[in-house]
């Protein structure tokens, strides 16, 4: 157990790192910030920081030494950054957990290989005949995804039919997977944390609706449940041996039937909600998993929607904060840019019953 004054590591400068770190500060840990960016906005909150690029393993070992243990804010943390922090210090999560989540090819093979949960049909795509085999397999339309770095929708075009197949392939740079399209009635995540002892804890499912690519609502708990998230969600932990705060992301099937999208090894854009539901929030939760402490309470007091502030979302402040039940949380952002997500707002919707934390 890491006990108060010790010191956490946080690979990443950006909005979750500022939350994490507000996180720590109110356990009376220390949090030691590693970013490229100068003035990177977690940098406020931080007891300590280190300005340096990822691939500067000297500063790494340095950085890491100084820590009781590192975590990281994002899932594209460079393998030789990760494995020079867990040479000199504790990593959580740990390396695995990002070889899986950095690669789709890699994540698909193994949720379906080794988790045992339920993916969209996929194939590894290295030239147009290789689409049009996914095709013939898995029908049209099908989705191309570069292998690694895309997110909110960037690196990924729909494929309607074969007279489609060269336009989309010189869409795409790098190395190239095809996903069966999934004709899903809503999108769900499972917010989970699983400590070193395996005791595990989650917060019930959470219903997202996305705007061009990116989240803009979360409600939880979502409208219905069946149970089954949550199971495959702890599967996938299980079989990472992970610890921390993850996030597993679904489509639910008309059918009722789930099938997993891919994970988040972090603290999510979709657990915010959880800072203002009455329980546990997923920041303190993410610091008491990788220090070894109890896992809190995830059986919310509270039914919360979380609306993320895009862009110029963000000027229509005294408006939001009228609003009843209304919790603003901005993330200290310089400028406001289109698509740029500088803040969100937690509405508490309504009290919940009293039920037991989901473990």
């Amino acid at each position: 157990m890491i006990k108060p004054g010790g010191t956490i590591g946080v690979l990443g400068g950006g909005q979750l790192g500022r939350m994490l770190a507000a996180a720590a500060s109110r356990l009376g840990l220390s949090v030691h910030i590693f970013a490229p960016q100068a003035d990177c906005i977690a940098r406020a909150l931080a007891a300590h920081n280190t300005v340096a690029n990822y691939d500067d393993l000297d500063a790494v070992k340095t950085f890491a030494a100084a820590c009781d243990v590192v975590t990281y804010e994002f899932e594209n943390v460079p393998a030789a950054t990760a494995a020079s922090a867990a040479n000199n210090s504790q990593l959580a999560p740990c390396a695995l957990a990002l070889e899986v989540a950095q690669d789709r090819l890699v994540e698909k093979t193994f949720l379906s290989e080794t988790a045992g949960v339920a993916v969209v049909p996929f194939a590894d795509i290295k030239s147009g005949d290789d689409i049009k085999a996914a095709g013939d397999n898995f029908g049209y339309p099908l989705i191309l995804k570069t292998r690694r770095f895309g997110y909110d929708g960037k690196g990924q075009v729909r494929v309607n039919s074969q007279a489609e197949i060269a336009q989309a392939l010189s869409a795409l740079s790098g190395d190239i997977i095809a996903e069966g399209f999934a004709p899903f009635k809503r999108e769900v995540s499972v917010v989970a944390a699983r400590a070193g002892d395996q005791s595990f804890a989650a917060y019930p499912l959470i219903e997202n609706d996305h705007r061009n690519h990116i989240l803009h609502t979360s409600v939880c708990p979502a409208d219905s449940d069946n149970g089954k998230a949550i199971e495959m969600a702890k599967s996938i932990m299980d079989a990472l041996g992970y610890v921390g705060v993850m996030a597993t992301e679904f489509f639910e099937m008309e059918d009722g039937s789930l099938i997993v999208n891919e994970i988040a090894p972090r603290v999510h854009n979709s657990g915010h909600l959880t800072q203002n539901a009455g329980c546990t929030d997923q920041f303190e939760q993410h610091i008491r998993a990788i220090c070894g402490w109890p896992l809190g309470r995830t059986a919310p007091l509270y039914r919360v929607q979380m609306t993320n502030l895009i862009g110029e979302d963000v000027l229509d402040i005294e408006t939001l904060a009228s609003q009843p039940g209304m919790h603003i949380h901005l993330y200290g952002k310089a400028s406001v840019k289109p698509g740029r997500k500088m803040g969100h707002v937690n509405r508490q919707l309504c009290v919940l019953p009293a039920r037991e934390s989901l473990i």
